[in-house]
């Protein structure tokens, strides 16, 4: 213990616990390149004072400052100083142990010097010590005055001089030693120097595992090797681990503090920015946006629930920078908040004549239709808190079906809005797209009640059986949740995020046709038929109502010019083909431009004070249509069938042929679809099995072919209301039996004869009374769908109902023979 080293302190760091503890400063020691620090232990018996150590480990050759607190220890260290002798120095596996035990200490410890003795200003006493050699702990065999232990001196396996892989493994250790400092503190200069110049390799890897290393677990690991290369390895790649960990935490708080400056700057530019406002005696608008959206949520008629959502999402919009893009997006929502009409209805009319006279007034005919919304106000009347219902009106193209909902709207004196939903695709057109979408958006549903800026609007659904789906969802399906008086009250859209109850509002659907329609939506709406108009009421609707409203949209003086009646039934009769009046409304408007354009010119030409059916036909050109007419009944086979269609009913003709040939064959012409083929093949086999009943020859089938066409061939036709026409038809030819003049049918045949129902049975009653005709059979299943028809249509028409297809015969041919 004579030799002393040079100790040098490049920084001292005082520790506020009374415990051993390592100070986290490294003491670097002066020495020789082969020095091995065991000098002087060779005096050393197999027993030896023990000082236990809180989160430290000490290494040959390396020397560490202790603060001692114990009285154990400091009885240890006071003995050690007087007698000048080495002690041994153990880590502590739990620093929360204040008498530890063998088993309380790790088993691999140092024989130290205490090389000084320092007494601190605030009473404490520091020991520099310095590790000389290791030892094993073997037994405890005093614990007074202080910890005596039996030991076992080790050593450490050291390779041969000049091995270039240790030194090559001392030179990186060395480069992340001086890094690992660096990057945790602010070293001396002289304290870099000297690592890089110290050529003892046991020194520089004792000093790197004791200093560099901060868990004690892991140097004591690297303490208990024996050999020093494999320490040396051990060394490297734990350096290599923790350099990394440093490097990405270096990183990350890199990051993190680019972006708080940023914030801070941004955050100082806001204050700087407001401090001027003030100063100009304005305040920021964004604050000012900010206060008048809360002005007018105290206005607000909502739920004490969206009250406190809307309080949250403001606090949310403060907490934002207004530069930053989230800001806008947030604003955007808690505008879309405060724009809905939460609770407010406009105020119901409940006069029952006036709502009348409106309905009256804007629409000739629907009769069931205003009936409905009359006694949905008489309820509502009676009962302030009644659901709204749900009707969706069906029928053919340019009825009124659309604008019918104007005139309820101002019936009822509530908004109006409309939501076409033809050939919508994607479902986040109903229900909206959630907010973490870019350039999301409440769903049309909300949107229009947010326009109509009520709660209980007249809401009209345009085509819903137009609507389509894809990949992008099935709108149909989002609509059952709009539809459902059970479900609406809480309306769910993606965007808002908070439901909104739409019961109080009038929804009317419109539709073509109820076959496009899936069954769930159908069920949630109350189907009101609208079918199409005959003449007469074209006629009224015309005059009253086409015919104005063009001179007016044309800028034509009242009563400048007239129209005649047999020109508006000459356009009614040979310029248009529908049900409804939308083509009429249109060749209406090519005549008022004629007009106008006389009016408007200065060449004197005379105007035309009446529009007579000569002006029609110089206006709009040569007839576009042949009016169905009835072709009489001198043929044989020929027989007239009625059809309904998408523009209204129609007229047909069924014609069946007979000629010779060798067996029997069944030809069918005229564009028909399977079903009505279908009808054909059964009305043969009829025919052919009661053939005795009938009065036919049943040689005939044997050498004759049938051949059964429907004209105008270009059109498809479809479905099993010809059946029974089919039938008489055959029969007729087979026969040479002359059919009842002035006569139509329509009706589905079975194998069996039966005459089953069908529908559109206003709409070919029309057709029929346009044509002429004078007399209709029909099933006698039908019977209810003509007592709801009105009197006016069924004037001049008479009825013959059948259940078995020898009715039909009996009743359609007559005994009179005419030719084939």
């Amino acid at each position: 213990m004579d030799k002393k080293h040079t100790v040098r302190i490049y920084a001292q760091q005082s520790l506020e616990d009374m415990d051993e503890t390592i100070v986290a400063v490294p003491i670097l020691m002066e020495c020789d390149r082969d020095e091995d620090f065991s000098e002087g232990v060779e005096k050393v018996g197999s027993t030896l004072p023990i000082l236990p150590l809180r989160n430290m480990v000490l290494f040959p050759g390396v020397a560490m400052p202790v603060i001692a607190g114990r009285v154990k220890s400091m009885r240890l260290i006071r003995d050690a100083v007087k007698k000048k002798k080495f002690i041994g120095v153990c880590c502590q596996k739990d620093p929360a142990i204040d008498e530890p035990g063998q088993e309380d200490l790790y088993g691999v410890g140092v024989i130290a010097e205490i090389m000084r003795v320092l007494e601190m200003p605030d009473g404490t006493t520091t020991v520099i010590l310095q590790g000389r050699k290791r030892f094993s702990l073997k037994a405890i065999v005093g614990t007074d005055p202080y910890l005596t232990g039996k030991i076992e001196q080790l050593e450490d396996t050291r390779p041969k001089k000049q091995d270039r892989e240790l030194e090559a493994l001392a030179s990186t250790i060395k480069d992340l030693t001086v890094k690992m400092l660096s990057s945790t503190m602010d070293p001396p200069r002289d304290l870099i120097f000297s690592i890089r110049n110290n050529q003892n390799i046991l020194y520089l890897i004792n000093f790197s595992s004791c200093n560099i290393i901060m868990e004690a677990d892991v140097k004591q690991e690297l303490l208990a090797i024996n050999d020093l290369k494999d320490r040396a390895y051990r060394l490297l790649f734990i350096l290599n681990r923790e350099y990394q960990l440093i490097e990405l935490k270096a990183s990350i708080q890199m990051k993190t503090h680019e972006d708080i400056n940023r914030q801070q700057k941004e955050y100082f530019l806001q204050q700087q920015i407001k401090a001027i406002q003030k100063e100009l005696g304005s305040d920021n608008i964004n604050d000012i946006e900010i206060g008048e959206l809360r002005e007018k949520a105290k206005k607000k008629k909502w739920t004490k629930e969206v009250g406190e959502i809307f309080e949250k999402e403001i606090v949310k919009l403060e907490r934002l920078n207004p530069q930053s893009p989230d800001y806008s997006v947030q604003m955007q929502y808690a505008q879309t908040i405060m724009s809905l009409p939460w609770s407010e209805c406009s105020r119901d009319n409940f006069n029952l004549k006036r709502a009348g006279r409106i309905l009256n007034r804007d629409h000739y005919g629907m009769d069931k239709v205003k009936e409905r919304i009359i006694e949905h106000l008489a309820v509502l009347k009676l009962k302030q808190n009644l659901r709204s219902p749900i009707i969706c009106l069906y029928g053919p193209p340019g009825v009124g079906k659309t604008s019918l909902g104007k005139s309820v709207a101002e019936a009822l004196n509530r908004k109006y809005v409309r939501m076409s939903l033809g050939g919508l695709h994607d479902e986040a057109e109903v229900r909206g797209h959630r907010r973490t979408y870019i350039g999301a958006m409440a769903g049309r549903v909300i949107e229009n009640i947010r326009k109509a800026a009520t709660s209980n609007p007249v809401f009209v659904l345009d085509e819903i059986d137009k609507v389509g789906n894809d990949f992008k969802g099935d709108p149909a399906s989002a609509l059952l949740e709009v539809l459902d008086p059970e479900q609406n009250e809480h309306f769910h859209d993606n965007y808002l995020d908070i439901d909104y109850d739409l019961s109080k509002v009038l929804f009317i659907a419109t539709a073509n046709s109820l076959n496009t329609i899936s069954q769930p939506l159908l069920d949630r709406m109350e189907l009101i038929e609208v079918s199409g108009y005959i003449a007469e009421e074209k006629m009224q609707i015309a005059l009253k109502h086409l015919i104005p409203k063009q001179m007016d949209a044309h800028g034509i003086p009242d009563g400048e010019i007239k129209f005649d009646k047999q020109a508006v039934r000459l356009i009614i009769d040979s310029y248009t083909r529908e049900s409804g009046v939308r083509e009429l409304e249109k060749k209406i408007a090519k005549v008022m431009r004629k007009v106008a354009r006389r009016i408007a010119d200065v060449d004197g030409t005379a105007i035309p004070p009446v529009i007579t059916t000569a002006l029609v036909r110089e206006y709009l050109g040569a007839e576009e249509y042949s009016p169905d007419r009835y072709q009489g009944n001198e043929y044989a086979g020929v027989v007239t069938g009625l059809a309904w269609t998408a523009v209204g009913g129609e007229i047909l003709f069924v014609e069946t042929s007979l000629s010779r040939c060798k067996g029997q064959n069944l030809t069918v012409t005229g564009n028909l679809g399977d079903v009505m083929k279908e009808s054909a093949v059964i009305a043969m086999e009829y025919v052919r099995s009661h053939a005795g009943a009938l009065g036919i020859d049943e040689a005939m089938f044997e050498d004759r072919n049938v051949h059964i066409h429907v004209p105008e061939g270009a059109i498809p036709k479809d479905g099993p209301s010809a059946g029974i026409t089919m039938v008489t038809s055959l029969v007729s030819a087979f026969t040479r039996r002359k059919i009842r003049n002035n006569l139509a049918m329509t009706g589905e045949i079975t194998l069996r004869g039966k005459v089953l129902p069908v529908g559109g049975i206003k709409e070919k009653i029309l057709a029929a009374k346009r044509a002429g005709i004078k007399h209709i059979i029909l099933s006698d299943e039908n019977r209810k769908d003509i007592g709801e028809i009105k009197e006016e249509y069924l004037k001049g028409l008479t009825f013959i109902h059948a259940s078995d297809i020898m009715q039909v015969i009996n009743a359609a041919l007559l005994e009179e023979k005419v030719k084939g």
